[in-house]
């Protein structure tokens, strides 16, 4: 069973790893040079340490599996551990943070996906949100700006 919880300080380091590793599996020749190379994992963690407040965490049997986090809007992230992609906890984070985008009063849920990240798009499109075109994404990595070619997902959900 899957449950999903509010993170705490103590998730952060799963998150950090779940994040790192995810994120070079949906990304890798498909962002910038340079920007893979700023991805590691001590980046991620003090990434993950400054985001507890917005991060909620899925856990099966106690063990933190997969995270979102969510600003205002935007779904941020979203991430599952390799073991548990398509066991349907991407898809239980997802509803749940498309109800903290409605309850924080916005109509309309948006994400950002890599271009060449073809699994993720796919599971997006299955889920009900759609394609809004394009969306040249800044990303800051150690001290540098680079931009990642994406798409924009919307979803209404309110």
């Amino acid at each position: 069973m899957t449950t999903l919880r509010p993170a705490t300080a103590a998730d952060m380091a799963a998150v950090a790893e779940i994040w790192h590793t995810g994120w070079h599996d949906a990304h890798a020749g498909h962002v910038p040079d340079g920007l893979t190379e700023r991805r590691t994992l001590p980046a991620f963690r003090e990434r993950a340490d400054r985001r507890v407040e917005e991060t909620t965490v899925a856990e099966v049997d106690g063990t933190v599996v997969g995270f979102t986090m969510v600003i205002d809007d935007e779904v941020e992230q979203l991430f599952v551990s390799r073991a548990q992609r398509g066991s349907g906890v991407a898809a239980l984070l997802l509803v749940e943070a498309e109800a903290q985008v409605a309850a924080q009063g916005h109509d309309v849920a948006w994400l950002s996906v890599v271009v060449g990240n073809a699994r993720a798009r796919a599971f997006y499109d299955k889920q009900g949100w759609r394609d809004a075109g394009d969306l040249p994404y800044e990303v800051e990595a150690m001290g540098e700006t680079f931009i990642s070619p994406c798409r924009r997902y919307e979803k209404q959900v309110r």
